[in-house]
């Protein structure tokens, strides 16, 4: 029988929803000791209500790496999955403000596991992960998906197609209008034209009256 080590110590980090612990050593190589978590041996997500995940630190960074992108994308109004279907994580977004977590086993015999969050159980997720990466005490250089500003195309794409099609439409309609009204106007007359116009001289003032002398 396994005894766990006496140095081993367990970090939890509770959401109203979640709970994230995370089992680890200190490494001692690295000069580590105390509460710091330099290896990382297991962890575990309490859901309520929901079955517990657990794995390795291979899964743990698989979570990371499409949780945290996800989450910045739904906030900037951009509703994308992340991970192709061979990930052992990956998340789509639902409607009504759901959002699929689908976890793929990697065990024979295991089925996978879909779970179903809403916008507080995402937002209690990401909590409890942003709060393992700042952790002083947690030494782990967790492979991490660097936050870069979103895409153009990605910002282009969350703006309503019915917003983006009215300034071109607006502009095309407001061209053909003016088109219309250009052909309806009467063609100027010849006769009335400014270089046939002869100049008027003008009237002669009246003659002064004359004096007569005394």
């Amino acid at each position: 029988m396994l005894f766990p080590s006496p140095m081993q110590k367990t970090l939890v980090y509770d959401q109203q929803s979640c709970q994230l612990r995370v089992e680890g050593l200190p490494d001692l190589s690295a000069g580590q000791n105390g509460d710091d978590h330099g290896i990382l041996t297991r962890w575990t997500l309490r859901w309520a209500g929901r079955p517990e995940l657990e794995g390795e630190r291979d899964h743990l960074e698989a979570l990371i790496a499409v949780v945290l992108p996800y989450a910045r994308h739904i906030v900037s109004g951009v509703r994308r999955s992340f991970g192709d279907g061979s990930a052992a994580v990956r998340i789509v977004p639902g409607e009504a403000g759901v959002h699929t977590l689908h976890l793929l086993s990697r065990q024979s015999g295991s089925p996978s596991l879909d779970l179903n969050l809403d916008d507080a159980e995402l937002a209690d997720l990401v909590r409890v992960l942003d709060r393992l990466r700042f952790d002083p005490r947690v030494h782990l250089s967790l492979t991490v998906p660097p936050e870069r500003p979103l895409r153009a195309r990605e910002l282009i794409q969350r703006v309503p197609l019915q917003r983006r099609l009215a300034a071109p439409v607006g502009g095309v309609a407001a061209l053909a209008l003016a088109a219309s009204l250009a052909v309806l106007l009467p063609p100027p007359q010849p006769g009335r034209s400014p270089a046939n116009v002869k100049p008027v001289a003008p009237a002669a003032s009246p003659a002064a009256p004359a004096r007569s002398r005394p």
